[in-house]
């Protein structure tokens, strides 16, 4: 299985884009390999236009944040998005335990993709590779 982190996931929320292009080739060579997300990139970048909303003081302004907030979920409606489980908390934990120094929210990215022995593909690799066992890769300068 792959899964894309959020920088991966923006670039190809943007049309009309070489990176996009060049990303979409390289997950279409990886033939019958599931690709997906975590609800926790989800989780972000739905954050993201809701903190855009609430800091608009008039519902006009709010306008253009809403239609970008409705966009995710066309977006993501035809993705796999990988949930929370069990083995994702004791992944956390254990990352926890292990005292990694990243942000909360690329640990428990991490965590689900070391559950779902995944590869993770971000351009997070000053965060990404303090994680013992994570496999990751950066298909966005290729």
């Amino acid at each position: 299985m792959i899964l894309l982190d959020s920088d991966h996931i923006s670039v190809l929320q943007v049309p009309d884009n070489d990176r996009r292009t060049r990303l979409l080739q390289r997950m279409s060579a990886a033939g019958e390999e599931r690709i997906g997300t975590t609800i926790i990139t989800v989780e972000e970048q739905m954050r993201g236009w809701l903190a855009s909303v609430a800091k608009e003081r008039t519902f006009a302004r709010q306008e253009y944040s809403y239609r970008k907030l409705r966009g995710l979920f066309d977006f993501y409606g035809g993705w796999e998005i990988i949930d929370v489980d069990g083995a994702a908390v004791f992944a956390f934990e254990e990352l926890q335990r292990q005292k990694i120094r990243i942000g909360t929210m690329d640990l428990k990215i991490a965590a689900i993709d070391i559950a779902c022995d995944a590869l993770l593909l971000t351009a997070n690799r000053r965060d990404f590779e303090q994680v013992p066992a994570l496999c990751f890769e950066n298909w966005l300068d290729a």
